[in-house]
């Protein structure tokens, strides 16, 4: 796998997933981007520390929010650090706790909507056209299904938000959420 798209299998399976479904969201909004590439993080702070503990994956909408990775610590499996959204319209802050999470949530199929991330579940009233086959992919890949109700994520993921916006005041100003 030496042309692998990450060194995150289960990016990699999604990349597979996506390359094979071809031109055809399975997620509104949703978009694997070149790994690593640029998600407008300089434009928050230039300061090396923040710039290099992100690791940009894809896009999150169709108007310009994008998904990365923040490096919190130096674990080595990357696929279980805390996914953030960095967003065209101001908004930075950790939309999952891991890969997994948010895969979860792509299920939904919809576009993050407000500070908890996505809509319910039986609020999308159409889906994307390649929808049933990432949930049967969902399912056979990670035996993972859509949440019931997304915003009992926050819960969990709102430990990893607070120790996010503890770290990211050091170099930007946030707004309270």
């Amino acid at each position: 796998m030496s042309e692998a798209y990450s060194p995150i299998l289960a990016l990699n399976l999604l990349k597979e997933f996506e390359d094979r479904i071809g031109a055809v969201y399975y997620s509104e909004g949703f978009e694997l981007r070149e790994y690593g590439a640029d998600a407008g993080l300089h434009t928050w702070s230039e300061h090396p520390d923040f710039l290099s503990r992100f690791i940009p994956f894809a896009q999150a909408n169709h108007s310009g929010s994008d998904y990365a990775l923040w490096r919190c610590d130096d674990r080595t499996d990357l696929a279980t650090l805390p996914v953030v959204l960095v967003g065209d319209e101001g908004q930075l802050y950790v939309i999952a706790r891991n890969l997994m999470e948010l895969f979860q949530l792509l299920a939904i199929d919809s576009e993050p909507v407000d500070d908890f991330g996505f809509l319910a579940a039986g609020d999308v009233e159409e889906h994307s056209d390649g929808h049933h086959e990432f949930l049967t992919w969902l399912n056979q890949s990670f035996g993972l299904e859509p949440p019931e109700d997304p915003h009992v994520l926050w819960t969990g993921r709102k430990k990893s938000d607070d120790r996010f916006r503890a770290w990211v005041s050091q170099f930007v100003e946030l707004d309270d959420h």
